[in-house]
């Protein structure tokens, strides 16, 4: 059955039109879950079934590229800690920071990690997004490492995917039981975790546990030798490379993830002109992740070095329990026009078609044989969603065709 939505001012993001690709008289046919059809009103298409958007704005569903969304336990104490002053490694050296995670996400039973995801995922649906990328990180053995992966599959397959899971194996840091051993630790996420997570796996959205391998290369997590170590073992498995780069200090991991062709890289806040230009070569996209910048008190990244090399720009929630634990995109959005300096449309595209496209899926374009990921928000203008930051303007959120 095809469904028309007309009366629209829809924006599309297709790069095949200037801008954001707006259609102020717009219409959009659906077909099962697929868009059939996208142009002007006054041209579209008949179908069994009639949504008048009432002059709305209509857009690609939200894609939130960088995720932690599967963990447990509470670290609202480092938020104080921050908020009186002290910093990232000074909370960490404290026994704050990934650490302090490990050990509720080791404990939590499946159905109490599933149950969390669910939750946050259907918050996060609730504000427009509809395709979450969700890294592994908080378990840091092999063994739990895939049973993290295994019940992001079980979430995305299982009945519950309103919202379309993208599954990331990270690379967080080595854990403090394995600092005397760090050399056999990175052996065995080259040896065991990739391939394992690379495995064919039936039932699984993607094929396998993982679409990529993100590696946090930073002082006090993987040093360039090790990240390059595991890079070469999730290329050599067919999986993506992300990284996190640059958040706390420059050391030169921008340059390694660009020469290895990675999809993309993430955070920036220190990041040199020479990793810039190597990023634009290389197709890379620089994933911005405001909240984590503002609640960490860090530099903003370059962004008008990036945009004039022409490096796409995302922007993602950065939802971890540590730095940024908020699923709405909407603020993401407010803070990369404000803080960051982003424009309205750069803010934009990175919530929908760059965003896809550092996570590889059809998602985040409004256009013909795209997969129809849609939301319709309570405004006309792009820019009312980051003006009004405060409130939820979505008014309808279509996953996959389906309207809820």
């Amino acid at each position: 059955m095809a469904t028309v939505i007309r009366n629209a001012r829809v924006m599309t993001c297709d790069p095949a039109r200037p801008g954001l690709g707006m259609i102020d008289h717009g219409a959009i046919v659906i077909d099962d879950t697929t868009i059939a059809w996208v142009g002007d009103d006054a041209h579209a298409p008949a179908a069994d079934e009639v949504i008048d958007a009432g002059g709305k704005l209509v857009t690609p569903g939200l894609v939130d590229c960088h995720t932690h969304a599967i963990f447990a336990g509470n670290r609202a104490n480092e938020f104080a800690m921050r908020a009186e002053g002290k910093g990232y490694l000074e909370i960490a050296a404290a026994g704050g920071g990934i650490n302090a995670t490990l050990g509720p996400t080791r404990a939590a039973p499946d159905a109490v990690l599933t149950r969390l995801l669910i939750e946050r995922f259907e918050r996060a649906r609730a504000a427009g997004t509809t395709t979450m990328e969700v890294k592994s990180g908080y378990a840091l053995t092999t063994d739990g490492e895939l049973r993290l992966l295994e019940l992001i599959r079980l979430c995305s397959a299982g009945g519950h995917g309103r919202v379309q899971l993208v599954p990331t194996l990270l690379a967080h840091l080595v854990p403090p039981d394995r600092r005397d051993d760090r050399d056999v630790f990175v052996r065995e996420i080259c040896e065991q975790w990739i391939p394992r997570a690379a495995a064919t796996v039936p039932v699984a959205p993607f094929g396998r546990l993982a679409t990529s391998v993100d590696v946090w290369c930073e002082q006090g997590a993987f040093t360039l030798e090790e990240t390059s170590a595991i890079i070469a073992a999730a290329k050599a498995s067919g999986l993506g490379v992300r990284g996190h780069v640059g958040q706390l200090s420059d050391v030169g991991a921008a340059e390694l993830f660009a020469e290895s062709g990675a999809v993309s890289v993430d955070h920036l806040e220190q990041i040199n002109d020479k990793a810039i230009a190597m990023l634009a070569e290389a197709g890379t996209v620089a994933v911005m992740l405001p909240g984590a910048c503002v609640q960490l008190r860090l530099p903003v990244p370059p962004v008008e070095k990036l945009r004039a090399a022409g490096v796409p720009m995302a922007v993602a929630t950065d939802l971890n329990p540590g730095t940024s634990n908020g699923e709405t995109l909407g603020v993401q959005l407010w803070l990369a026009a404000t803080h960051f300096g982003m424009t309205v449309e750069e803010a934009w595209l990175g919530v929908t078609r760059h965003g896809a496209r550092a996570l590889r899926v059809d998602a985040g374009v409004i256009a013909p044989r795209r997969q129809a990921d849609l939301v319709i928000w309570d405004c006309e203008q792009p820019e009312e969603v980051p003006y009004r930051y405060g409130t939820n303007l979505v008014s309808r959120v279509i996953t996959r065709g389906g309207l809820t």
